[in-house]
């Protein structure tokens, strides 16, 4: 039995949570969010907590144990408090721009990138190389802040590049002219 999985999942106040016929809807003050759980995963709800118990002794039904654990307390946290993403933007005279419900990127390339604000998703510039990423499906926030940095991965010679906030990258040492080598 997964060791996650066995852990009960606090509901906070103004939380509301229900499953039927194997779909958990979890329900707060930033929004709604459902998801289809495995039949072979029996939830329940005692005394302000959910509960996950395998049916059955399968292999596959532990390893879906934690991971359906893990999925439900992620959206019960989103419902209740969101998610957010930074990102910075490094380069000389690279920029992000809001228009709307677009970004528009200036990263090095020869015209504008626009990107558009996926549903469920909210996209901020607090300043002209800062994005924040903010919604309620923290797959779907890591999947937006993703997309928006593989639009311009950051090299390791110079750095420049699309990083997550707090991102280390790497630097490499560049070309040596070869001088003094016989």
């Amino acid at each position: 039995m997964s060791r996650i999985g066995k852990m009960s999942i606090a509901i906070p106040a103004g939380v509301s949570f229900g499953c039927e016929n194997h779909v958990v809807t979890v329900k707060g003050p930033k929004g709604t969010l459902e998801r289809k759980i495995s039949g072979s995963i029996d939830v329940k709800v005692e005394d302000g907590h959910i509960h996950l118990t395998p049916l059955d002794g399968e292999k596959e039904t532990g390893a879906l144990h934690g991971l359906y654990r893990a999925l439900i307390a992620g959206m019960v946290k989103g419902v209740y408090e969101g998610y957010t993403k930074g990102l910075e933007i490094k380069g000389v005279g690279w920029k992000v721009a809001k228009q709307g419900n677009k970004l528009v990127l200036n990263v090095g390339y020869s015209h504008p990138i626009e990107f558009a604000e996926p549903e469920g998703i909210k996209l901020d510039c607090p300043s002209q190389t800062e994005i924040t990423v903010s919604g309620v499906d923290k797959v779907l926030v890591g999947q937006v802040a993703a997309d928006l940095r593989a639009i311009r991965v950051p090299e390791p010679y110079h750095g420049y590049g699309i990083r997550y906030k707090g991102e280390h990258v790497e630097h490499k040492e560049g070309k040596t002219s070869g001088k003094g080598k016989k």
